[in-house]
């Protein structure tokens, strides 16, 4: 005999499989009317062509009615939206065409503000604008001239101020390298050596020390 727990079970089980959709007789499955696509929001399995629940199913009809593309009209490189043909939309090339039009309206713009050209006057190595003749623009060797206007009196104001030349080099024979009086040359000079400043200072050392040849420091 069933006790009175067991009898009140079975009852809260008893209204809880009267709520179940799903018995042993209509249990679910792949082929259950709530799992497969058959125009309510319950199923999306595949079923007869269709895919997908109700809502599923008229947001993609309605994602297709705007999509220009289908069968008929498949998008690819030779689609006339993928092909520049003067308008915003492709830009593969065409009749020697690349870019939207808006690509190509800028394009021509920059080529008309170019002063070079492809063919007259295609900027190079002999172009006027690239050789030294005279003005800020050209800087390559011209008649042996090289860089801007500016570059050559620069040089030139430079080479004005600058002692030393081609017929007055600097080198450790010039004057100006060797100890002769001055303060310019140190080198060794008929037993001189350093600036007239450095055999000044050397000789008032000499004067200060009480060692000298005559009257060596002596050794102990």
């Amino acid at each position: 005999m069933a006790s009175q727990i067991e009898k009140i079970s079975k009852q809260f089980l008893d209204e809880a499989m009267s709520r179940n959709d799903y018995q042993k007789t209509k249990s679910y499955d792949s082929n259950h009317s709530n799992a497969i696509s058959d125009g309510d929001d319950k199923g999306k399995g595949e079923n007869n062509g269709r895919v997908g629940s109700n809502t599923d199913i008229n947001t993609r009809i309605d994602s297709l009615g705007r999509n220009k593309y289908g069968p008929n009209f498949g998008y690819g490189i030779e689609n006339t939206n993928a092909l520049s043909d003067g308008d915003e939309l492709g830009k593969g090339e065409n009749n020697q065409m690349v870019g939207s039009i808006t690509d190509i309206n800028t394009r021509a713009a920059i080529i008309a503000q170019n002063k070079y050209s492809n063919d007259l006057n295609g900027y190079g190595v002999n172009h006027p604008n690239a050789l030294s003749d005279g003005d800020e623009l050209g800087k390559g060797e011209n008649n042996n001239q090289v860089g801007s206007q500016t570059d050559i009196n620069n040089r030139l104001d430079s080479q004005a101020r600058n002692i030393y030349s081609e017929n007055n080099s600097y080198s450790l024979v010039h004057p100006n390298a060797i100890s002769d009086g001055d303060e310019k040359g140190r080198a060794e000079n008929n037993n001189s050596v350093g600036t007239l400043k450095d055999i000044n200072e050397r000789n008032l050392s000499f004067a200060r020390n009480q060692y000298d040849g005559n009257s060596g420091y002596p050794d102990f």
